[in-house]
């Protein structure tokens, strides 16, 4: 029996009963459809965070308190001490900046208008470190540090959320902690997630924010500093260099732990590689399952095919059918049914991925779904081995049946 006719006699046999075998395909359809829709938005969310990462630049060491380590206790806090002698030592070769950050939680207001924020106290070179530019206005100087100003630049989110606009608002003022803010700056739109999302960030002078701010620990005490690098493919280099200045300026004794964490972006990006990855392969494995229902709703009906075709089963036979002609037949019925859903479910996936990138787009969320190439060959290769694994036991029952009993059954 040729391949053509194999097909041939399949679609005769489905089209027989076609309101059950359009039921099951369903089922395949479902499971397609929910792999790839799944998958591709899995992908999406990874792509998305792994490019905001990238946006802040991957020549950047954070330089933070505190180790892991069991026998590190009451480590020192970070200070503009460190920064300025990260900036300042002759060893630290492979340093272009650094920016120290003071953070603390405020209120900031414009008339009827307020909110507990985060502020953020940072010198000139932050813009540097995190490549901010500068819609309108200009940005935190020297001089402004010095004199402990009462200056402020927003991220477009912010002066949009609370003066209705991001652009003519230099010279504006705004109160922060209840102390008046003159607006000198607005900065140009990032774009990012709840999770970083710098165009809602609200910059003041960090001599400003350590005098205004509620603050503990040291009185020059700071949250993290940030470290740009010359070159990221001497980052290795680089962070030697730092941990040395760090460990001779907080006197830390050979032989003792580090007292502060150095991170890389690269590190970042590994932790947030391995997080949707993971994320990817537990949709896909939710598509899966439903799938997987699809496929033993193909051996259920299949099952009933066999049933309900014992005397025809039987009178091939008597006729010469050898039991390799009726496994095939039977098994080109299953990967049929399968196949035709995976190619239905393949359209209604992209479908789901369509829509759900025009409702992330509609409410703002930086979320790219994209359907790709992989995961529209997986969920074709998986319905196709659906359709052959779960269609061969009852393709098998079928050719091991014996003719005489086949031919007596009503």
């Amino acid at each position: 029996m040729n391949f053509l006719l194999n097909i041939k006699e399949a679609l005769v046999s489905l089209s027989a009963n076609k309101m059950r075998s359009l039921l099951t395909i369903l089922g395949i359809v479902i499971g397609v459809a929910s792999v790839i829709a799944l998958l591709s938005v899995g992908e999406g969310a990874g792509a998305t965070i792994t490019g905001e990462i990238e946006n802040i630049g991957t020549n950047v060491i954070y330089v933070l308190r505190g180790n892991d380590a069991d026998n590190v206790k009451n480590p020192q806090d970070l200070t503009l001490r460190d920064a300025q002698a990260l900036s300042n030592s002759t060893r630290t070769t492979e340093i272009a900046a650094v920016a120290p950050v003071f953070s603390s939680r405020s209120e900031i207001s414009h008339a009827d208008s307020s909110r507990e924020v985060s502020i953020l106290g940072i010198t000139p070179d932050y813009a540097f470190v995190q490549n901010l530019d500068m819609a309108e206005g200009g940005f935190i100087s020297d001089a402004q540090v010095e004199a402990r100003s009462a200056v402020v630049v927003l991220g477009p989110g912010m002066a949009r959320s609370l003066l209705g606009r991001s652009s003519g608002i230099v010279g504006m003022t705004v109160r922060i902690g209840g102390y008046p803010y003159r607006i000198v700056g607005v900065a140009e739109e990032k774009g990012g997630s709840a999770f970083n999302n710098p165009d809602n960030n609200i910059y003041i002078p960090i001599s400003t924010a350590q005098a205004r701010l509620p603050r503990g620990g040291a009185p020059d005490r700071v949250q993290f500093i940030l470290v740009s690098i010359i070159d990221i493919e001497r980052a290795d280099l680089a962070m030697r260099q730092i941990r040395d200045v760090m460990r001779r300026t907080h006197r830390i004794p050979p032989r003792s732990p580090d007292d502060f964490t150095l991170l890389n972006q690269q590190d970042f990006l590994a932790v947030a590689e391995s997080i949707t990855n993971v994320l990817t392969i537990f949709l896909g494995g939710i598509g899966a399952i439903s799938l997987l229902v699809g496929g033993i709703g193909i051996m259920n009906i299949m099952l009933v095919s066999v049933t309900e075709r014992t005397r025809e089963i039987g009178l091939r036979k008597a006729l010469g059918a050898r039991k390799m002609d009726i496994l095939v037949q039977f098994l080109t019925e299953s990967v049929m049914l399968s196949m035709i859903g995976g190619l239905l479910g393949i359209g209604l996936g992209w479908a789901i991925s369509l829509v759900v990138s025009q409702i992330a787009a509609q409410t703002g969320t930086p979320l790219d779904i994209a359907v790709t190439i992989n995961s529209v060959l997986l969920a074709t290769l998986f319905s196709a081995a659906v359709g052959i694994f779960f269609g061969y036991y009852p393709a098998n029952r079928a050719a091991s049946l014996a003719p005489v009993e086949a031919l007596r059954y009503e």
